[in-house]
């Protein structure tokens, strides 16, 4: 049966874990390895490890790290930053991860994401989309952007996501570089337009700080995928570091009050 799931995203840079804000420089908040053991602890549906640098950078991919990282996940694992080849996803599914997902290299060449899609399967094949929001003279523009948001894709972010299911993609991941570590709420215009253009799993990224959040993005959409970062990492108007997800009582209380908030 098909439900929502709450989803911790992590960061790396230069092998450590980092949050963001709107994608500018990383503030280092700890041990990737210990943050997995912590989540594993905790039961968390899905793990989402993203290396921000590695296709920036052209760097090749730390496969020790998350050979590592695979080695000591007990729940799903869902990796990427600088894949670009069907050898990277090869490599990566070998290692452990059940998802590779692909950005960049897949708005720069858009048949490699079927090419790994009948390597490894759709259902391994996450395609994370980055958009901005800019003021335009008559409203606003949404851009898809790549190499950690420094670089800006010409196209209709929507008609590209409208053709990821024909491509081959399983799932569809919408990270909103606007709300990146502002912790104040998702995009819901963003999120409802990614919705109407595909009927793949979708998972929303940027701007949750707090259960609430997340229980307004399943409320509103129902079956999504919950993804965030500084609500699982930070604690309080000063943001200590405190890596945090709801308990199974928890979760099962938010997921059933959000249905109920949905069918009003």
């Amino acid at each position: 049966m098909l439900r929502p799931r709450i989803i911790p995203c992590l960061l790396i840079q230069n092998g450590g874990l980092v949050k963001t804000v709107q994608f500018k420089p990383g503030k280092y908040v700890g041990d990737p390895l210990n943050a997995v053991r912590i989540f594993n602890e905790k039961m968390v549906d899905e793990l989402v490890v993203l290396d921000i640098d590695a296709s920036r950078h052209r760097r090749p991919i730390d496969y020790r790290l998350i050979a590592n990282l695979a080695a000591e996940c007990r729940m799903p694992l869902c990796y990427g930053g600088g894949v670009a080849s069907v050898e990277d996803a090869l490599r990566l599914i070998g290692l452990g991860v059940e998802k590779v997902a692909i950005s960049s290299a897949a708005l720069r060449d858009p048949l490699l994401i079927t090419r790994i899609a009948e390597a490894v399967g759709r259902q391994s094949v996450v395609v994370v989309v980055d958009l901005l929001r800019r003021k335009k003279l008559f409203g606003n523009a949404i851009e898809m952007r790549i190499a950690n948001g420094t670089e800006a894709v010409p196209g209709d972010p929507f008609t590209f996501i409208a053709g990821l299911e024909e491509l081959g993609a399983g799932e569809v991941v919408i990270n909103a570089i606007d709300r990146d570590g502002m912790m104040q709420g998702y995009d819901l215009d963003l999120a409802e337009r990614a919705r109407a253009c595909t009927s793949l799993p979708l998972t929303i990224l940027g701007g949750a700080g707090s259960l609430d959040d997340i229980a307004g993005l399943i409320a509103h959409f129902g079956i999504i995928g919950s993804a965030a970062g500084s609500a699982f990492v930070f604690k309080g108007k000063y943001r200590a570091v405190l890596i945090t997800y709801p308990t199974a009582g928890e979760k099962a209380t938010l997921v059933a009050q959000a249905r109920l908030a949905g069918s009003d």
